[in-house]
Formats: structure tokens, C-alpha cells, sequence
């Protein structure tokens, strides 16, 4: 069975979730930001299989969010390590870590967000750079873009209608592309 490839949507966020979106690849992420590198202590701590893993891998290489480098010639032995690209994703990373823990975890919080510098635990946010103030769905608001077309127009318009009827909210916005 075939999927529809969203790897050239009119979305950023299709285009997105085209190259992330399945739990082993946010999981192989996970364990390369906690310094994961090599093949087999992938398959260890995450139990994946080895033909999925390659494919994940291999996915994640092709994408350009993971590098591969040889480590030992005999026998061939590669390992792989985040891209800037790869890098960039650690926010999405801490989000789904905030929201996971939040609502998902009644055992109590398994991983914190520390403070390097003082050692204190640190809420994860979205936050405006320029201000400072947390995104919220009651003080903002997804615009349409340069780029955007017609139909996206009209329903970031929507959207913006409807959030702005509902003053009761105060989830971070997340868009309609």
C-alpha cells in the first residue's frame, strides 16, 4: 500500500512531518541528543528492529538530520551524528518532552529541563525572542506568509476568527496549514 508523500506539501508542517513523522525516528532522535551514536546502541535502548532501524537511519542520513561517519574499517562500522538541521529539532523535541510529561505521566516527571548555569529545573515554553512573552492562542495568532496562497489565506483567516472567539483558551497556538 502506497502513502500520499507530503515531502513537497504547500506546508511546512507536512513537509515537516514528512521526514519525522513516525515514533521511531522522534526516538532515534531522542537518543541522539542523548548521545547516542552507533548502530547497535540504537537497537539496545530502543528495542527497534534491525531492518527498521536501517531504514530510519538511513532516512534520517538522507534527510540531512543525521551524518554518517565511518568509525572502524574492519569491519565497517558507521555511526551517526546530529546535522545542524538535526540540531534544530531539539525544540520540537522539548515540546512534545513538556506536553508528554504534563499529561502523560503519572508516575511523575522521568526527565527535566535543567539550567546549565544554576543547576535549577526550567519549564519549557514557547516564547516571543523579541519580548520574552509566552506564545498563548488568546495573544497570538498564525498570519499568512508571503508565500501563501489563496486557500491558505482563507483558512489562517478562520482560524483567526475562531480563536479570537474563544477567550477562554490559553493553549499555544499551533497552526492550520
Amino acid at each position: 500500500m502506497f502513502r500520499k508523500s507530503h515531502r513537497n506539501a504547500p506546508c511546512p508542517m507536512a513537509r515537516g512531518i514528512e521526514r519525522v513523522g513516525d515514533p521511531w525516528t522522534f526516538l532515534i532522535l531522542r537518543e541522539a541528543f542523548y548521545g547516542t551514536t552507533r548502530f547497535d546502541e540504537f537497537q539496545k535502548v530502543l528495542g527497534i528492529a534491525p531492518n527498521m532501524l536501517t531504514r530510519r537511519l538511513n532516512s534520517l542520513v538522507d534527510d540531512g538530520l543525521l551524518t554518517r561517519r565511518q568509525y572502524s574499517a574492519h569491519p565497517p562500522r558507521d555511526e551517526y551524528l546530529l546535522t545542524d538541521l538535526g540540531r534544530d529539532f531539539r525544540p520540537v523535541l522539548l515540546a512534545l518532552l513538556a506536553w508528554g510529561s504534563r499529561h502523560f505521566s503519572q508516575e511523575g516527571e522521568l526527565v527535566r529541563l535543567m539550567d546549565r548555569r544554576t543547576g535549577h529545573p526550567v519549564e519549557f515554553a514557547l516564547v516571543d525572542t523579541a519580548t520574552g512573552t509566552p506564545i498563548t492562542a488568546s495573544d497570538h495568532y498564525l498570519a499568512p506568509g508571503p508565500a501563501a496562497g489563496p486557500g491558505l489565506r482563507a483558512r489562517l483567516e478562520r482560524a483567526a476568527q475562531h480563536q479570537q472567539s474563544d477567550s477562554n483558551t490559553t493553549a499555544p497556538t499551533m497552526g492550520a496549514c
